[in-house]
C-alpha cells in the first residue's frame, strides 16, 4: 500500500506499514482507511475519531468477510454474522 496526501487525514501509513502485506480491500471514512486482510484481520490507520484506530475491537477483528464505513465509524461483519464497530460513536460505532 502506497498513500499520499495529509497525514492526519490517512495519508500516511507508516505507522502499520509492514502490516499492510497480502492486503485484499482497503475501505475509507472521510479521514481514515481500514484494510481486510488475507488472513480476514483487519489493519486501521488515519485519524482516531474517524476509525483510524482500532486497538479498543482489535481482537474481535478476525474472520472480517466485508466493512462497511460511513463519514466517521467502520463496520466489520464477521464470518460468523457479527457486526464489530469503531470510530466515532455519534457517526455510528456503538
Amino acid at each position: 500500500v502506497i498513500t499520499w496526501g495529509d497525514p492526519n487525514y490517512g495519508g500516511d501509513c507508516s505507522p502499520v506499514r509492514h502490516q499492510l502485506q497480502n492486503v485484499g480491500k482497503l475501505h475509507s471514512t472521510w479521514r481514515a482507511f481500514a484494510a481486510i486482510m488475507a488472513d480476514e484481520t483487519v489493519v486501521t490507520w488515519g485519524d482516531p475519531d474517524f476509525g483510524g484506530d482500532s486497538t479498543a475491537v482489535q481482537g474481535r477483528l478476525k474472520g472480517v468477510k466485508c466493512i462497511h464505513a460511513t463519514h466517521n465509524s467502520f463496520a466489520a461483519v464477521l464470518s460468523d454474522g457479527t457486526v464489530v464497530t469503531w470510530g466515532n460513536r455519534e457517526g455510528g460505532s456503538d
